[in-house]
């Protein structure tokens, strides 16, 4: 399918618009790993995926994970962009009594597939899913969107080494290279790098784009939907707090919700009127 740049874009601005919005009005959130995922999340929900929000659970629906559960705002924000649910549902981000908990849930959140939050378990979780797809001869595919500081979980490539080894195709992974973590820069903290060689290792193909472009990341997105005979990584090179200024690329953004005057800066800097 062609992709429509244009609405990629406008969806994102969307998306990032109301990630501003929801973490500010909860007091809580993680900032900066929800930003620097806006473009990958509508890549995925407005390109890649084939979902039905009047049907969340379809069973032929693709599935997605989002490993890096604290960064659930951006995929709340998704997710009610799509359709899933309203707007208005997002003021509950965060409400013990809410669909929308600071980590996703799958019993409150209709989209959510998986319940998440601890790093590192997502990947194995999406190689279950994609198994359970291949014995019912099901044709969906499984995305997981993982931190670049989550891949210092030992897990993580316990899981790379299996579904390299055994050949899972239609698993597409996705890492938000943002290259800051909650204590600093991801380099400094426990370099991941080589990091494309080391998937390769372990036999999976993979790809690299700049992960706040529409065009690119739609374009891998459907480069690794024609992979068919191994598992597929890609490497989204993505700043972390993006789209504002004074929150992009700084750690201490990592898990700090916006004050009212500091939403109004942010929102007037992304020319949004209130």
């Amino acid at each position: 399918m062609t992709p429509d740049i244009q609405d990629l874009q406008r969806r994102a601005a969307k998306i990032r618009e109301a990630v501003l919005r929801t973490i500010s009005h909860a007091g809580a959130g993680h900032t900066g790993g929800s930003l620097s995922a806006v473009e990958i999340m509508a890549a995925l929900y407005f390109h890649a995926m084939r979902v039905d929000p009047l049907r969340p659970d379809w069973p032929e629906r693709d599935r997605c994970i989002l490993s890096k559960g604290h960064s659930s705002p951006v995929w709340y924000c998704a997710l009610a962009e799509k359709g899933f649910f309203p707007y208005e549902k997002l003021k509950e981000f965060d409400r013990l009594d809410g669909m929308l908990q600071g980590h996703p849930d799958m019993l409150k959140t209709p989209g959510v597939d998986i319940s998440g939050g601890s790093l590192g378990q997502g990947l194995s979780v999406g190689i279950g899913m994609a198994l359970a797809g291949r014995a019912l001869k099901k044709d969906f595919y499984v995305f997981v969107v993982m931190g670049d500081g989550e891949l210092q979980e030992g897990q993580v490539w316990e899981a790379a080494m299996y579904a390299g080894f055994h050949k899972i195709h239609r698993l597409i992974a996705i890492v938000d290279y943002n290259k800051i973590q909650l204590t600093g820069r991801v380099a400094e903290v426990l370099d991941p790098e080589p990091l494309a060689d080391k998937w390769r290792s372990f036999g999976w193909e993979v790809l690299e784009c700049d992960g706040h472009d529409p065009a690119e990341l739609a374009g891998k997105f459907d480069q690794a939907r024609k992979t068919a005979v191994k598992p597929v990584v890609i490497l989204a090179h993505t700043v972390k707090g993006s789209g504002v200024t004074f929150i992009a690329d700084r750690a201490e953004w990592h898990a700090r919700a916006p004050n009212q005057a500091e939403l109004k800066l942010a929102l007037a800097e992304l020319e949004v009127k209130e």
